[in-house]
C-alpha cells in the first residue's frame, strides 16, 4: 500500500508542476484535477471512505466551475508561444489517467466487502451505544453523538461548495 501511496504523490506531484507550466489553460485545469482525484485515491487506500467523498465532490464541482469559466474565456495564456507538438502532452495525460484509474481499482477493491468491517473501532461504538446515546438509532447515534464534529465540518464543506457554484451561477446568469 505504501508503494501505490508513494507512485499516486509522484502522479500528484507531477500533475501539479505541469499545471504551473500549462501553456493552454484547459490542460492546466486537466492537471489540476489529477492533484484532487489521486487526493480521492489516496484516502480509499487510507480506508477513509468519507472523506474520499467529500473530496470527489468538492473536486469534481471545482473542476466543473474551472472548465466552465475556461471555456468562457481565452484558452491560452497570452504572450505564449502554443505547442506544436500537443500529441506528447496528450499522450503523457493518457498514460497518467491509466495509471491513476488502475490504482483507483486497486484501491476500491481493497475496501472491505460491503456491511463488514475490520476495524477495531467498531465493537465500543455497538456496545452500550443505545444506552449512551439515548438514540434508538444505532447509526443517528453514533454520527451525531460519537463523530459530530467531524459531520458537522463534512457537512459545512460540501454545503460551502453547493453555495459557491450557486453564487456563482447566479453571478454568470445576471450578465
Amino acid at each position: 500500500m505504501e508503494i501505490a501511496i508513494a507512485i499516486i504523490t509522484g502522479l500528484m506531484i507531477i500533475g501539479a508542476l505541469y499545471a504551473i507550466h500549462a501553456k493552454d489553460l484547459l490542460s492546466a485545469v486537466i492537471a489540476c484535477g489529477i492533484v484532487g482525484y489521486g487526493l480521492v485515491i489516496c484516502f480509499l487506500l487510507l480506508k477513509a471512505p468519507d472523506l474520499a467523498i467529500v473530496q470527489i465532490v468538492v473536486e469534481t464541482i471545482t473542476l466543473i466551475i474551472m472548465v466552465a469559466v475556461v471555456l468562457d474565456s481565452s484558452r491560452e495564456e497570452k504572450f505564449s508561444k502554443p505547442d506544436p507538438q500537443g500529441y506528447v502532452s496528450m499522450t503523457l495525460s493518457a498514460l497518467i489517467l491509466g495509471v491513476m484509474l488502475y490504482f483507483f481499482i486497486i484501491s476500491v477493491s481493497s475496501l472491505d466487502e460491503f456491511g463488514k468491517s475490520t476495524l477495531r473501532m467498531a465493537g465500543p461504538y455497538i456496545e452500550g451505544a443505545t444506552e449512551k446515546t439515548g438514540s434508538a438509532n444505532l447509526v443517528t447515534g453514533v454520527v451525531f453523538d460519537f463523530r459530530g464534529y467531524d459531520t458537522l465540518g463534512e457537512a459545512t464543506v460540501l454545503v460551502t461548495a453547493v453555495l459557491g457554484v450557486l453564487t456563482i451561477l447566479r453571478i454568470k446568469g445576471k450578465k
